[in-house]
């Protein structure tokens, strides 16, 4: 599955990091791109997000990290997600960063505010815009290889395609 270039995309052997509200559901729209996912999360995470081509891997603690790791490692191309625990080091964001490399894959940490790695190449900042279920705001409020930028959309969840919302005149 091609990845078409959009401001959303993420550069690949890096890892990245996504925080706000509607971190979730830009997880799920990234999740849509990719042929291969891992989608790591917390062992006592209640729910499952509907991402029908991720394969789930539980953890606790500094597994979670470990887990997303090697997978970074092991599955060139895939996109893998992880929601630590707790904020990242300057360490562990080196550690995923390196990983990423190695693998050639992908990496998106959900991430609380606040809770980020400096080592990171991108970090987002997403929220649900208030009286419409389908439109998100989706700032790179980080890039260390290009510009940051905001950016509001009409996504609906049921596939990669959404629609550019233009600002009010």
């Amino acid at each position: 599955m091609a990845r078409d270039e959009t401001p959303f995309s993420l550069r690949p052997a890096r890892a990245h990091e996504a925080q706000g509200q509607g971190r979730l559901a830009f997880a799920l729209w990234q999740a849509w791109r990719y042929p291969a996912v891992i989608w790591v999360l917390a062992e006592q995470d209640p729910q499952l997000p509907l991402a029908a081509s991720a394969t789930f891997v539980r953890a606790k603690g500094l597994d979670i990290l470990w887990a997303a790791e090697e997978a970074l490692r092991r599955l060139p191309g895939a996109l893998v997600i992880a929601t630590p625990e707790k904020p990242l080091t300057l360490t562990a964001g080196r550690r995923l960063q390196l990983a990423a490399e190695s693998g050639t894959t992908t990496g998106l940490l959900l991430i609380e505010d606040g809770a980020g790695s400096p080592a990171v190449e991108t970090r987002w900042h997403c929220d649900p815009l208030a009286g419409e279920s389908t439109l998100h705001r989706w700032s790179r409020i980080k890039n260390k290889k290009g510009p940051t930028g905001s950016w509001t959309l009409d996504w609906d969840g049921s596939s990669a395609a959404f629609d550019m919302v233009s600002a009010p005149a």
